[in-house]
């Protein structure tokens, strides 16, 4: 069953709050070590993740596949956006990102979790009984 906008929405600012506001406290009070820059990854990801949930939403809404895709199916995607955003970060940390690997990554997330998919789509479910 498709979940409801509301609910959507609300996990979308929470999570969105919890990583931006994390993100300018780490900023304004903590040094570039190694914990924090841990930290920076894992913030971000909430960041991104939570403003992506709505635009995810609002995509599997258009574009409804069978069966529909559920919550957990919503967060899993708009999780993939803040991981690949961290590979993004990460990788011009090392300088050694380009176009071409960003492009890479851009599919092997998709078609991963289109694997993901066509395996949730495959598993056999009885037919459901009607009482009559």
């Amino acid at each position: 069953m498709f979940p409801k906008f509301l609910n959507v929405l609300i996990a979308s600012i929470i999570l969105a709050l919890v990583g931006w506001v994390g993100l300018y406290f780490l900023f304004q009070f903590t040094t570039p070590l190694l914990g924090p820059r841990w930290g920076f990854f894992f913030l971000f990801t909430m960041a991104l993740s939570g403003i992506s949930l709505p635009i995810i939403y609002f995509f599997n809404l258009r574009f409804m596949s069978t069966p529909p895709a559920n919550s957990i199916v919503l967060i899993r995607q708009a999780i993939w956006v803040g991981i690949f955003f961290d590979l993004l970060a990460w990788l011009q940390l090392g300088r050694v990102l380009n176009p071409i690997l960003a492009l890479v990554l851009a599919t092997g997330i998709i078609i991963i979790e289109n694997l993901i998919r066509m395996a949730e789509r495959s598993r056999w479910h009885p037919a459901q009984e009607t009482d009559e």
